[in-house]
């Protein structure tokens, strides 16, 4: 398992344009304006634990049309959709349709604060909270077999273990199923009802499986995945007669592979290999396909096998070209949603009636006011950094640069640690790219998706030689004739807010901006301040970043904030004032220190988001101002 800090930024928005594209003839019909790039609307499908279509075939969905995110009932057949929910300040995601009635069940927090609690939504409208507490956190983990009730993860008896619970239909009556006093991570459960995964981190590189038994009278877990060395394992799903559990494991080389384990023999062998890491496992509601995903080189490839057959499951040709995403059965098995997307298109909603030669687009999630042609492909780039190590990376080249025109750039850092930038779209890079801004999305060492090895290569080093790989970055656009070698900034949101930050400290020459999205400035502090929910893989990250306790020296060195004296560098700094993992303070000290000696700093600073952004208009904001930003410090400066 991965610690992943960044909350990844969705698109919303209005509409205004600008005037033409000044570079080249080639270059886009038009420049937009960031409210148009945040029209592009969010469609998100359900837990896939949940029920996505009711009984009359409706379909759940979560949508930010509005600009805050909704759930919605969705007419499968006219793609008419009826808001379930209206907040106008809090994001509500729909998890799943009651088994045999049209209430809902939707997750909200407190704007950010992490703490999110299940609510039901009855027919009314009303919204009852089934989790109330102060500092009480939920999540929904399915409906029993019966459809009688729901599983549900919750952290009510105890703020650093997450519980299971049954929650009744019959009054939601809540019952304590399993106590989870060793903090482990609870996974999946089989469909009998019979079994539970917990996955458990000792370090980011070394991991187990342990199963409960929850028929048992003392339901004690049981380790499945004794071993030797640094090993990951966690559990993917059961098979649907809960005879098998899926599990991943990199054992057996440099990418996670798919295995079974017999669970009344112990008996296991290969399930699913790939070249690349199996990302996932699962199966329909009967059992009948298989549906697994690949991560090849940040695209994820689909396959949805007929275990009946054995062959692909067909679908239409003309589909067009993208990543499948969040496939959902219908209970028969006649019929799935999808959603399905590419760098040039946000993510669609699709459902397909099995058999069919067609499929029902029922979503425009890009914006009618942006041309398609004036969006840029992305592709997947690799560079030698500084030692020879060849990093992968994805380019966003403006249309129109050319060594005849060249752009400024930025080299942009994912979050983490042990993220990956992918394939695929997002509004404020193409926003930044549609007004003339190359982007380069580099996956550092330590990023996920290329094997172990490249993963753990910045294990207790963070700060240092991933740092350099994004300084290799930037020398590596420098060298593009059709970038300007005097204009290369850098911008990154939560871990990569941190290398950001520390880019322009320990190496204040290589990069002409910065701009610090939701970062981790003093690792000293963060350290010590996790929420308590994060107990079942604290020793994991402590693993890979050090112990506060015996590493706080290291952590103090690579802490931007103890060194804000190097910053000579513009920096745009941007934070939320309820974000439980990176805290305003460290944001207010950063600005304090950089501009005390003397450096230009810009600072945005909303009250009503977390850890990443979830509201429009902050969306619209944010973006407006980065392109403000280097349009002023970058664009007009130069060396």
């Amino acid at each position: 398992m991965q610690l992943t800090l960044m909350t990844c930024a969705l698109a919303m928005a209005s509409v205004g344009l600008t005037g033409a594209y000044a570079q080249s003839q080639e270059g886009p019909s038009q420049v937009y304006d960031a409210e148009v790039f945040f029209q592009t609307t969010s469609f998100i499908l359900p837990a896939s634990v949940g029920y996505a279509f009711n009984d009359e075939g409706d379909l759940l969905i979560t949508s930010d049309q509005t600009g805050i995110y909704n759930a919605y009932k969705v007419d499968v057949e006219e793609g008419q959709r009826t808001a379930l929910t209206t907040s106008e300040t809090t994001a509500h995601n729909a998890l799943s349709w009651f088994p045999h009635d049209n209430r809902i069940l939707v997750m909200a927090d407190g704007g950010g604060d992490e703490l999110y609690h299940i609510f039901v939504r009855h027919e009314d409208g009303t919204l009852e909270d089934l989790t109330p507490g102060e500092n009480v956190r939920a999540f929904f983990r399915g409906w029993d077999k019966a459809d009688a009730g729901f599983w549900m993860e919750s952290n009510a008896r105890d703020p650093q273990a997450m519980d299971l619970y049954h929650v009744s239909l019959d009054g939601f009556e809540r019952v304590l199923v399993f106590e989870n006093t060793e903090a482990m991570s609870l996974s999946v459960m089989s469909s009998d009802e019979r079994w539970l995964a917990l996955d458990k981190s000792r370090t980011s590189a070394d991991s187990d499986i342990y199963i409960v038994d929850l028929q048992s009278a003392e339901k004690k877990p049981y380790l499945i995945t004794a071993h030797e060395g640094n090993i990951a394992h966690s559990a993917y799903t059961f098979s649907p007669n809960s005879s098998a559990l899926i599990y991943a494991t990199n054992e057996y080389g440099e990418f996670n592979s798919a295995w079974s384990y017999q669970l009344d023999t112990g008996e296991r062998e290969a399930y699913l290999t790939a070249p690349w890491d199996v990302s996932f496992v699962s199966y329909s509601p009967k059992g009948r396909y298989r549906i697994s995903g690949i991560n090849a080189d940040g695209i994820t490839e689909v396959t949805i096998i007929d275990l009946q057959t054995g062959e692909p499951l067909s679908l239409p040709e003309s589909l067009p070209q993208g990543d499948m995403g969040s496939l959902r059965f219908n209970k028969d098995e006649s019929l799935i949603a999808f959603t399905l997307g590419s760098s040039k298109s946000p993510s669609d909603i699709y459902t397909y009636v099995l058999g069919e030669e067609e499929a029902h687009k029922l979503t425009s999630a890009l914006n009618p006011a942006i041309t398609p042609e004036d969006l840029v492909e992305a592709e997947v780039v690799r560079f030698q950094s500084f030692d020879g190590l060849t990093i992968p990376g994805i380019m966003y080249k403006p249309l129109g640069a050319s060594a005849d025109h060249p752009v400024p750039a930025l080299v942009w850092v994912h979050g983490g640690p042990g993220g990956q930038s992918r394939v695929g779209y997002s509004a404020a890079i193409q926003h930044l790219v549609n007004h003339g801004y190359a982007i380069y999305a580099v996956n550092n060492r330590g990023s996920s998706g290329y094997g172990k090895t490249f993963f753990h290569m910045d294990d207790r080093r963070h700060g240092e030689e991933d740092l350099r790989d994004i300084v290799a970055g930037g020398q590596y656009l420098r060298g593009l004739d059709w970038v300007r070698d005097d204009q290369v900034g850098v911008i990154g949101g939560s871990y990569g807010g941190f290398i950001t930050a520390a880019a322009l400290t320990f190496h204040p020459e290589e990069f002409d901006v910065g701009i610090n999205i939701f970062g981790v400035t003093n690792w000293v502090r963060t350290l010590q301040s996790i929420p308590p929910w994060w107990e079942s893989f604290k020793e994991a990250l402590y693993d890979e970043m050090g112990d506060p306790a015996s590493d706080a020296e290291r952590h103090h060195a690579i802490s931007p904030l103890f060194h804000a004296h190097n910053i000579t560098k513009p920096l745009l700094v941007v934070q939320g004032a309820n974000d439980p993992r990176v805290l305003q303070v460290e944001s207010d000290e950063l600005v304090e220190a950089a501009r005390a000696n003397g450096a230009t700093v810009e600072y945005l600073l909303f009250d009503d988001e977390g850890h990443g952004f979830r509201n429009r208009d902050n969306k619209i904001a944010a973006s407006q101002a980065y392109v403000s930003f280097l349009d002023t410090y970058l664009k007009q400066q130069g060396r």
